[in-house]
């Protein structure tokens, strides 16, 4: 198996990067740290130290200064993990899912899991079903119903649910084979513009500007990882999306929060003005949707020759799949992971992975792209696209290999998570919560706004 440097070591070529540079990088830290079969750890760490580098890439460009970036793997974990540590006024997390969300069997005696944290995504599913939102009810219903024709029906009329597939099942699909020649993250050039200068400033990323259109959790991470080094980073949201609370608090730190109804004609416009003064367009929306409101790439590049637009899929951005609905839980449950972990800790069903690390390794690989991007766009100019999948994030993690009883390694307990947790002041009170793992030696990462109510800022940006 690869180690995790020679893992972070291709990810950095496969972007670009100047190889002399991984010298400045120290990954310290063994495995496993977490119960599971997977390399849970190692994605935790590399995916944080590629966006850290980018990171320290960006200020040599600025500055002319190089510097050290340190990532313990331990801190990156419980960073990979950071929802379930946030305490609000010393309250832990409520619980995290929907009454009905999780695991069932249908009627060919396969599994299938429900997504139904957002009450939309919950209606459908009743409806498919035409059942009440009770656990009892949605299991015999369930009963009516084949796995996979249940899983078709149900993305149909909007829910989102996976059917338990084994790898070799996954691997067999159209969507997998259509995913199986393309890389973790691709950055492609769309379009010709002059290099940007770089703006002021004593942070990698200070004076630029991040429109943050992304829910949950791995868009969200993204724009968290800007603003922990000195972005200004536009969380736009709208009055009538469904939001997790939670969440909202734990990645909105360091965040603006405006809400624009992209709905309106008035929405769209102040959308285009504030894209026409961006510098990275960070998206979480399926595929297609935010072309129908005129906010494609291509589009973008039209408005603000020079942006650096980065697009978020549940399954990638080709395939029958491709504007399918999903989280980190379904594509864990789609491609083969729950039923690999369940079979390794010797149980008939599905068992998830101790982390979302689909959503949070996916959230760091966003953001090192869209740095490897801005860097390019610096140096030689140009409009440029980064894409990036859970699904494309859960094929690189199973390509690193399986962990030899490392469902047998104890969880994590309160006291190692300690050194890495801060307290910090915000919209909703003071909060615990943990520190960004990547340690850069000359401009190190921190928040600098806290994390407010969604809708808190006017939809504009700050001064330069």
């Amino acid at each position: 198996m690869q180690t995790p440097r020679e893992i972070l070591e291709d990810l950095w070529n496969l972007a670009g990067g100047d190889a002399a540079a991984l010298s400045a990088v120290t990954l310290s830290g063994e495995e496993p740290q977490l119960p599971s079969s997977f390399r849970v750890a190692a994605a935790a760490e590399v995916s944080i130290a590629a966006a850290g580098l980018a990171a320290a890439r960006i200020w040599q460009l600025r500055s002319g200064e190089e510097q050290q970036v340190a990532i313990d793997m331990r801190h990156a974990v419980v960073e990979c993990r950071s929802e379930r540590y946030l305490r609000l006024e010393g309250t832990p997390p409520p619980p995290a899912w929907d009454a009905i969300a999780g695991i069932y069997k249908t009627r060919d005696q396969r599994f299938v899991r429900l997504h139904t944290n957002f009450p939309h995504h919950r209606d459908a599913v009743c409806r498919v079903l035409n059942c009440k939102a009770e656990r009892d009810a949605v299991q015999a219903a369930l009963m009516q119903w084949d796995a996979e024709p249940f899983e078709t029906a149900a993305y149909a009329a909007g829910g989102v649910v996976s059917m338990m597939r084994s790898y070799e099942e996954w691997s067999a699909t159209p969507q997998a084979r259509a995913l199986a020649a393309l890389p973790v993250a691709s950055i492609e050039k769309i379009g010709e513009a002059a290099p940007k200068p770089w703006p002021k400033g004593d942070r990698p990323l200070s004076g630029l500007r991040v429109l943050d259109l992304s829910r949950v959790i791995a868009g969200p991470v993204a724009g968290r990882t800007f603003a922990a080094h000195g972005a200004d980073v536009l969380l736009v949201s709208g009055p009538g999306l469904p939001a997790i609370p939670w969440l909202t608090i734990d990645t909105g730190r360091g965040k603006l929060s405006a809400f624009l109804d992209l709905k309106s004609v008035e929405g769209r416009n102040k959308l285009k003005g504030l894209l026409a003064e961006a510098d990275i367009f960070s998206q979480g929306y399926r595929p297609q949707s935010l072309a129908h409101l005129g906010f494609s790439p291509e589009e973008a590049a039209k408005i603000n020759p020079g942006i650096v637009y980065v697009s978020l899929s549940a399954y990638g951005h080709t395939g029958p799949w491709a504007e399918r609905r999903g989280f980190d839980s379904l594509v864990q449950t789609s491609t083969g992971f729950n039923h690999a972990e369940g079979q390794a800790a010797g149980i008939d069903g599905p068992k998830e992975l101790p982390a979302q690390i689909l959503d949070h390794a996916t959230g760091y690989l966003m953001a090192f792209g869209a740095m490897m991007a801005k860097a390019r766009q610096g140096c030689e100019g140009g409009s440029w696209h980064v894409r990036v999948s859970l699904a494309q994030t859960g094929r690189w993690i199973w390509n690193f290999g399986r962990v030899a009883d490392g469902l047998e390694t104890e969880d994590l307990k309160g006291d190692a998570i300690k050194p890495f947790v801060e307290q910090t002041p915000s919209g909703f009170g003071p909060l615990q919560a943990i520190r960004h793992a990547a340690q850069l030696s000359r401009t190190p990462a921190f928040w600098s706004r806290p994390a407010v109510p969604l809708g808190s800022h006017p939809a504009q940006w700050p001064a330069r």
